[in-house]
């Protein structure tokens, strides 16, 4: 008997017409399962797994987990209501979403072998870093690939550096390049143990940087053709100091913005919904709840940083959030709320199609002037 049938005819046996699975969100084992009912006319609603392991206890008083009780545990929370509908993306939506996710994992991949080519030279030659500061720099990457170890770049010589750039007609590399590298490599304090596997790992770990850069090039032209399907993103481009990295994140964790009514759900599926702290007299200090999509925060907050740094109206309610007179916000705070603001941008010209008003956002701050008085 098939899943579909089973339940089926649960439902005929009782006489119900409507049927609401519930499961806990365990990473990615219920993608299908959830497609399969969504497709299937039903509605797959989530279980926090913290509210099933704090409230399993409440029949029996015994902290044990079994597959007999879990069910019955998570039954027993969805007809009381405590669940929340998970978003399945769709069409454009999910393709954004899924190449979002690909984005980030090429972002982790390249940020991991920058760091292991980082700790290659901190062994093996320190004083590379001197020379180049940036790990990515072309005409440097080109002599390691034929000398990677301080002694062959000895062996090389200074005319032999600068002739592997004449062959590769680089510009902005010469003599005195190669002069400094050549003198970086004779004076060099680095491990001079095992350099066969040293020249094989930096190889490999080069030819890798290469690989991720080109797969992360590639992603983001693909993001960027895909968002031009959805309405009025190019008014977001257009916010100085919004980027394609921005919106694309933006866009794969929300999905399609109609289905929400108002930003303040947005805020909520962020994690930055204010959570107050009292008891009794005591007043304790608000926090943000952390409840929500981790990535989305992430990309408010990333966004919020880069405004404030480029966006002047961003900048100056930034400033006004910390200097004001009546509760003034410590930095970090002030960028939440930032980021919060940004939330309520997007979510205006997304559902409305409205262009971004500069003069709008600056009399915020005169408008929050004048209640303050």
């Amino acid at each position: 008997m098939t899943f579909k049938a089973w339940i089926e005819d649960i439902a005929e046996k009782h006489g119900k017409t409507a049927v609401i699975p519930g499961m806990e969100p365990t990473g990615h084992y219920w993608f299908a399962l959830g497609k399969f009912l969504q497709d299937n006319g039903m509605k797959p609603v989530h279980v926090n797994p913290h509210h099933v392991k704090k409230s399993k206890e409440l029949d029996d008083n015994n902290p044990s987990k079994n597959d007999r009780k879990d069910p019955k545990t998570i039954a027993a929370l969805v007809n009381e209501g405590r669940f929340s509908y998970p978003y399945i993306p769709t069409g454009i939506y999910a393709e954004i979403r899924s190449l979002s996710n690909l984005r980030f994992q090429t972002q982790e991949e390249l940020t991991r072998i920058k760091n292991r080519i980082a700790r290659w030279f901190a062994i093996y030659f320190p004083e590379y870093k001197d020379v180049y500061r940036d790990l990515k720099a072309v005409s440097g990457r080109m002599v390691l690939k034929v000398a990677p170890l301080p002694e062959e770049i000895k062996k090389l010589g200074v005319e032999g550096v600068n002739q592997i750039w004449r062959e590769a007609k680089l510009r902005g590399a010469g003599m005195k390049r190669a002069k400094t590298l050549v003198s970086a490599a004779e004076h060099s304090v680095g491990s001079k143990e095992a350099p066969e596997a040293a020249r094989m790992e930096l190889k490999n770990l080069l030819n890798d940087m290469e690989v991720y850069a080109s797969r992360m090039k590639e992603l983001i032209q693909c993001i960027e053709g895909k968002l031009k399907e959805i309405p009025y993103i190019d008014k977001l481009m257009e916010i100085k100091g919004v980027g394609l990295v921005t919106v694309s994140g933006f866009i794969a964790e929300v999905g399609d913005i109609r289905r929400f009514d108002n930003p303040k759900q947005l805020q909520k599926l962020a994690g930055y919904a204010i959570v107050a702290n009292d008891s009794g007299k005591h007043n304790g200090e608000s926090r943000i709840s952390y409840r929500g999509r981790k990535r989305l925060r992430y990309v408010l907050y990333e966004a919020a940083i880069s405004l404030i740094g480029k966006n002047a109206e961003f900048r100056a309610i930034h400033e006004y959030y910390r200097s004001r007179k009546e509760n003034p916000l410590k930095k970090m705070q002030s960028v939440v709320a930032v980021a919060c603001k940004i939330l309520r941008v997007f979510y205006a010209i997304l559902t409305k199609g409205v262009d971004y008003d500069p003069l709008k956002l600056m009399g915020d701050i005169k408008r929050m002037q004048m209640q303050a008085a």
